[in-house]
């Protein structure tokens, strides 16, 4: 039976980590390719993680072993009957309102009792193994789940994303689920006629029922690891480096330190990690101050960078999991326990996930993650001796106090420079202004700039200038003939520059700041109006709005919709490309931007436009001091064999680029990042 209660366990937790990126993968190009989605996913996971738990609290509690056996048994059942997990079409959004919630409504329909069932598992079978095992302590169990959800977690970039189409994994996932269900319903028959060892055995002081602040530690403990791990994800990937795959490293760490923790004390060396908390607490407030100078003016590289925030993140995990291990309760109040993590988890997530981008109109939540943080170990550090809390407890609530102060500053300084800062669903937005240049940014990505007198306001500056790709495409039109242009991505309108007097420029727009602020406060789409151009702006995802549409007609189709260096899979597919090209004129262009720091793109345009049975031309523009608010950039052009003849200019200034033996095109179904890693 104990064999078979770890083979349950494995295999369930496998599967709930191995449906988190099939699910949110799958999800994705309905929402934008934001990686607020993950955020969204993150959350309805934690929630049914606490609802499973919950669940098990309750099963084990109020009914008996034949009793929940024969309710687990046919939830199993019912759960069956709602395989595969493909999400509905019904679900994709209609326009630029907020997705969270049609996001958390898609995932409860498609896996949400699969994924409730599974969450139950780990704290269920450790309960009927302690009531079948008599003093047996059922927590490597749970060390156990967690090490096969590391495996999951880590397995599927390598393994199961590059191997298999999206509709695929669903339904292998599907079959292994059934697999799950049938053991797990084998495990409850068996159990069900175990006698309850854990609740008939005499109490004693460790058996006492745990106190009101022990709920509240052990939440804290749980919650203070799940903020953490959502807000340095964030800032890594959006204010350190845009690396895709960057958001795995802290949740394989979160896993490995509940791994490491609840597999054996003797991993959590605890004198060490509380006096490294000191210093991770420190540095990853000290290097969120925009005004911190190491000595001798040395500054820290990308790698260092982030080497220093998962180092630390991974001391505050090993602290905060090491100390629940610590406090573990009896047996007897393992569900309850695993409940008050899940509880602790969810509010994390909720905090992070739904709470901060409504509430806030800037990241908060990171400082206030460490501030929480920095309180609770000072809580689990101090002395219950009234004489050594005078002494020792005075001096840390001194230096908490003292920390407190200094996010406060980190906060006041963020906000420096910027005229105005604001954000939603899909991150947030600032906008700086110095020397008659304003800028719009997202994390350390430019998002547009626009000089503010009066001779440059009109001028197309960054990766929009004259000579990049997607400038020569527009301004290769025929002289006095007016123009279609269409854009993914509008940014601060920097493309509607290029609009003449009977133009008409259609721009794509996912995100309603973003028209604000280009409405605002910047003038690109106000002056191209001005200069007699037509210009209006489609608010929703660019992909779906096209499906809707009537055929465009586009001379110049733009796509720039990337969020730093992150990139909408869903626009490079052989599908995507198949679209734009049916609202392109018939010698139209399809302009696409691939500038990417760690990211080779050119093989997957190139594939999609050669089943197309298009040329793809590179537009490749170094960075020079004579421009210096025109950008190195890279584009390709996407354009019919016959322009060679017709606009030989396009070729001439260009570079012809052709399919990479053996790469496979990317569709709707298939994509792989790592094979384009630089």
């Amino acid at each position: 039976m104990t064999f078979l209660y770890a083979i349950t366990i494995f295999l369930s937790a496998f599967l709930l980590f191995q449906v988190q990126p099939i699910i949110a993968k799958t999800i994705l190009p309905w929402f934008g390719g934001s990686s607020a989605v993950w955020s969204t996913c993150m959350l309805f996971f934690q929630a049914t993680l606490l609802a499973g738990y919950a669940y098990a609290h309750v099963l084990i509690k109020k009914l008996d072993g034949r009793r929940q056996a024969v309710v687990h048994i046919g939830l199993l059942v019912v759960s069956i009957a709602l395989l595969p997990i493909i999400p509905n079409i019904a679900w994709k959004p209609l326009g630029g309102e907020n997705p969270t919630f049609r996001i958390l409504g898609l995932l409860a329909t498609t896996i949400g009792l699969p994924y409730f069932l599974l969450s139950t598992t780990s704290p269920l079978l450790q309960a009927w193994f302690s009531r079948a095992n008599s003093g047996a302590i059922p927590y490597r169990l749970f060390a156990l789940s967690n090490f096969a959800s590391f495996l999951a977690l880590v397995s599927y970039p390598p393994l199961v994303e590059p191997n298999f189409p999206n509709r695929i994994q669903a339904i292998v996932w599907s079959i292994g689920f059934a697999a799950f269900a049938l053991v797990c319903a084998v495990s409850a028959w068996f159990s069900r006629n175990d006698t309850d060892a854990v609740s008939t055995a005499g109490q004693d002081e460790d058996d006492a029922p745990p106190s009101f602040q022990s709920l509240m530690l052990w939440m804290g403990l749980a919650a203070c690891p799940s903020i953490l791990l959502l807000t340095v994800t964030t800032h890594l990937t959006q204010d350190v480096a845009s690396i895709p795959f960057l958001w795995i490293i802290p949740l394989v760490l979160y896993l490995l330190t509940f791994i490491l923790c609840f597999e054996s004390t003797r991993f959590y060396w605890r004198p060490i990690y509380l006096l490294l908390s000191l210093p991770a607490l420190g540095g990853m407030a000290f290097l969120l101050w925009p005004m911190a100078n190491l000595p001798g003016g040395y500054e820290l590289t990308m790698k260092q960078n982030v080497g220093v925030f998962i180092a630390s993140f991974f001391i505050i995990a090993m602290v905060c999991h090491g100390e629940l291990v610590r406090l573990k309760p009896h047996p007897r109040h393992l569900t309850l326990f695993y409940v008050m993590l899940s509880v602790g988890g969810a509010v994390g997530g909720l905090f992070v996930g739904l709470i901060a981008p409504n509430l806030f109109n800037a990241y908060y939540e990171f400082q206030i993650g460490l501030g929480v943080t920095a309180c609770l170990i000072v809580t689990v550090l101090m002395p219950k001796d009234e004489k050594k809390q005078r002494i020792w407890g005075t001096a840390m609530l001194v230096i908490l106090g003292g920390y407190l102060a200094f996010l406060g500053v980190v906060q006041r300084d963020l906000m420096k420079g910027y005229v105005k800062v604001a954000r939603n669903f899909y991150g947030q937005l600032r906008i700086e202004e110095e020397d008659d240049v304003k800028k719009l940014m997202h994390g350390v990505i430019n998002h547009g700039t626009q000089v503010t007198t009066q001779e440059g306001r009109r001028k197309a500056t960054t990766y929009y200038c004259p000579s990049s790709g997607v400038g020569e495409a527009v301004l290769s039109r025929d002289e006095g003939v007016p123009q279609r242009i269409g854009v993914i991505g509008l940014g601060t309108g920097t493309l509607a520059s290029y609009g003449r007097a009977g133009d008409s420029v259609r721009i794509y727009e996912i995100n309603p700041i973003v028209l604000q602020i280009a409405s605002t406060d910047f003038t690109y789409l106000a002056d191209a109006r001005a200069n007699g151009a037509k210009v209006d702006v489609a608010m929703g995802d660019a992909r779906l709005s096209l499906e809707r549409e009537p055929t465009q007609g586009f001379d110049v189709l733009g796509v720039d919709a990337f969020s730093g260096d992150s990139i909408p899979v869903h626009l490079l597919t052989r599908e995507s490309f198949q679209l734009f090209f049916r609202h392109l004129k018939p010698h139209g262009i399809l302009a696409v931007h691939i500038s990417n720091r760690y990211l080779d793109l050119k093989p997957v345009v190139t594939a999609a436009a050669s089943e197309l049975g298009k040329v793809s031309l590179l537009y490749e523009r170094d960075e020079t001091d004579e421009e210096p608010q025109c950008f190195g950039s890279t584009w390709v052009l996407v354009v019919d064999k016959s322009l060679r003849d017709t606009r030989p200019r396009l070729f001439e200034q260009g570079f012809e680029i052709f399919p990479t033996a053996g790469f496979r095109t990317w569709t709707d179904d298939y994509s792989n990042l790592y094979k384009i890693l630089k």
